[in-house]
């Protein structure tokens, strides 16, 4: 599958790369060092994001060439290929941004490593079973022998990518491949400390007494089953002064209680509806729970999902449905 993709990056001259909505850190982390790389190898580029990340990932954007969909105004005819990082079907980027994922006349790379991708690419390179669309964008450099173009900065955001997407490598999907990868990240002078500190001690009060208020307040396990869940609603995320990125994570703390074994966090959004994350482990899969009921999808152990009714309401279906995840 990698065969066909050197051939297409060498025929490009502007290249727009692009990653989903809210993107996460291993959207960030896949983008900024796609876009390292393709300036060194000597090819214009541009990363296009739906909407902001989380203020914890902005300084991985520091210098970068990129914009918002909503202040871009480069002519798409500008461009005359596209990457499409850690998404799978267009819908992904939004509803505003999706109409140039689908309709721009150029040649598009889908490389993702979500489950059952959508064809809407010319070269889909789709591995569900990496851990991260970072490790799979070194994997593709390397088996196309131009890893070499890979500078340290380029380096640190694919370490950013894998450590957000694994959980800090605790999750099932990290491999003895994984660790080779970040040998190799490392000895191109990745400093785990310093990304760690980057994401994750950057917090504000307001974010410690949201998460505290969470744990203490509004944690609830089904009882009779390993599930527990966590909710908050606008009410409570405007009381702390919510900042996109405050809830990062909030949805593993149950798992790391004894006896629970799937967690799901929900978030009201201002639009009214309910933004859903489902984890899990050991013999408890939670994609295609997600996608049954609530309009998700991801992997066996991780998903997310939305639910158009009010926050009582989804816990009460997340409840009734319960039984169909034990």
């Amino acid at each position: 599958m990698t065969d066909a993709f050197k051939p297409l990056l060498d025929n490009a001259e502007n290249i727009l790369i692009t990653t989903h909505k809210s993107p996460d850190g291993d959207a960030i982390g896949s983008a900024v060092a796609f876009s390292w790389f393709l300036t060194a190898y000597g090819k214009k580029n541009h990363i296009l994001l739906p909407d902001s990340p989380a203020g914890n990932l902005m300084s991985f954007l520091n210098g970068m060439p990129y914009s918002y969909f909503e202040d871009f105004n480069i002519p798409n005819a500008e461009f005359d290929l596209m990457i499409c990082l850690d998404y799978n079907h267009p819908y992904r980027v939004g509803v505003a941004m999706e109409p140039i994922v689908s309709n721009m006349a150029v040649s598009k790379i889908m490389i993702d490593h979500h489950p059952n991708p959508t064809e809407f690419c010319d070269l889909t390179i789709s591995r569900p079973e990496v851990c991260s669309t970072a490790q799979l964008v070194f994997e593709v450099l390397n088996e196309c022998r131009i890893d070499s173009y890979l500078n340290k900065e380029a380096c640190e955001a694919l370490y950013l990518g894998i450590m957000t997407d694994t959980g800090s490598f605790r999750f099932p999907s990290v491999t003895a491949k994984t660790h080779e990868v970040l040998k190799e990240l490392l000895q191109r002078g990745v400093e785990p400390h310093i990304i760690h500190e980057k994401v994750f001690d950057q917090n504000t009060k307001e974010r410690i007494q949201l998460r505290s208020y969470a744990i203490s307040n509004k944690f609830i396990h089904i009882e009779g089953t390993p599930i527990a869940y966590i909710s908050l609603s606008q009410e409570e995320l405007n009381r702390y002064d919510y900042q996109k990125g405050d809830t990062e994570g909030l949805v593993n703390i149950p798992l790391s209680v004894k006896g629970i074994s799937i967690s799901v966090f929900m978030k009201e959004n201002e639009d009214g509806k309910v933004k859903m994350s489902f984890r899990s482990k050991g013999k408890y899969f939670v994609n295609e729970f997600a996608q049954k009921y609530f309009d998700g999808g991801g992997h066996k152990y991780a998903a997310g999902g939305i639910s158009h009714d009010t926050l009582d309401e989804t816990i009460k279906k997340l409840i009734l449905y319960s039984k169909d995840l034990v």
